[in-house]
């Protein structure tokens, strides 16, 4: 596979994941909100102003985001016991299963419709899980 066909690939499954989530029926979050969990869950224990580096956002408001989805028991903060004036931010057990429910049922139709045959659906989502597996860090 070539530069070219990956990054066609990335676009495509971006695209998915999109209409996956328009067709859950839930609410967006908020971007900031989604880029928040989206580094915690592949940086889990960052602290605020690491989230803050690596997100582009503004402090204050990557911490209100913190604040919002603490509320809403989608992250959880902790004190760095190596610096106590750090905030630690983790994921929850809410939040895994809040992507388990957004993302399972609708994962199939999406893939069957964009594939036009359940077969190749059920194997486009075998391989997909196969590919994250290899290249997400262990959560």
């Amino acid at each position: 596979m070539d530069g070219r066909r990956l990054h066609r690939l990335g676009r495509h499954l971006i695209e998915l994941a999109r209409q996956l989530s328009l067709e859950s029926g839930v609410e967006r979050p908020p971007e900031g909100e989604i880029a928040v969990l989206t580094d915690v869950l592949d940086n889990p224990g960052s602290s605020v102003r690491e989230i803050t580096q690596r997100t582009g956002f503004s402090q204050p408001h990557i911490s209100e985001c913190i604040t919002r989805l603490v509320e809403d028991a989608m992250l959880a903060t902790d004190v760095d016991p190596r610096d106590r004036r750090r905030t630690l931010v983790y994921p929850t057990d809410a939040l895994f299963r809040a992507i388990a429910r957004r993302t399972t049922p609708h994962l199939d139709d999406t893939l069957t419709t964009a594939l036009g045959d359940p077969a190749k659906a059920q194997r486009a989502r075998e391989l997909l899980t196969e590919l994250a597996d290899l290249l997400l860090p262990d959560q």
